[in-house]
């Protein structure tokens, strides 16, 4: 089984002014310990809302100091399920980002290929093509092609007859070539 995992980390940022300027400085600095190891973790802005539900900053600055929130997300392989998932995500994340809290916000189990292809028959193949377009065509083409089986099939008893005047002839033939290469 394959995981998404998204981690909330609290970055604290120094000498800013603005809650923009916060934010910018925060996902530079958490990218900077992430990268090269780690180059595949996705950092997004976290969200933030007050106890009455009111939307937030993802910064909050005190005294030319911040606190950022920011999502970390990252596909986790092979696991047995979604806590071992969440457990892999904080360790890996969590070496690399020594002194920040983190907090595991969601995990989303990933649909496999196999399984992806049999959840529906409306699906869209690569060509941007649904199966039901792709039967509908195939059928079709089946029609088609038992039309053309019949005049086949006639074709060949024709040819069949000429083949036999053929074989007599053939016979006739083959000694000579035979001689020729000789």
């Amino acid at each position: 089984m394959n995981c998404r995992v998204v981690v909330e980390a609290a970055v604290p940022v120094y000498d800013v002014e603005t809650e923009n300027e916060a934010i910018r400085i925060g996902i530079s600095k958490t990218g900077e310990m992430l990268n090269p190891d780690l180059n595949y973790v996705e950092i997004n802005m976290g969200s933030r809302t007050s106890p009455s539900g009111e939307e937030l900053e993802p910064a909050f600055i005190a005294a030319d100091e911040a606190l950022v929130a920011l999502e970390l997300e990252m596909t986790v392989f092979n696991v047995e399920r979604e806590e071992h998932a969440s457990r892999i995500a904080r360790k890996e994340i969590g070496q690399r980002l020594e002194n920040i809290p983190l907090e595991v916000l969601r995990v989303e189990v990933i649909e496999d290929e196999d399984d992806a292809e049999a959840v529906g028959d409306d699906e869209t193949t690569e060509d941007g093509e649904s199966d039901a377009d792709a039967n509908d065509r195939d059928a079709e083409s089946n029609e088609q092609g038992s039309d053309e089986t019949e005049s086949d099939e006639s074709d060949d008893t024709a040819t069949n007859d000429s083949s036999k005047s053929k074989a007599t002839t053939d016979d006739d033939v083959l000694p000579e070539f035979e001689e020729l290469l000789e």
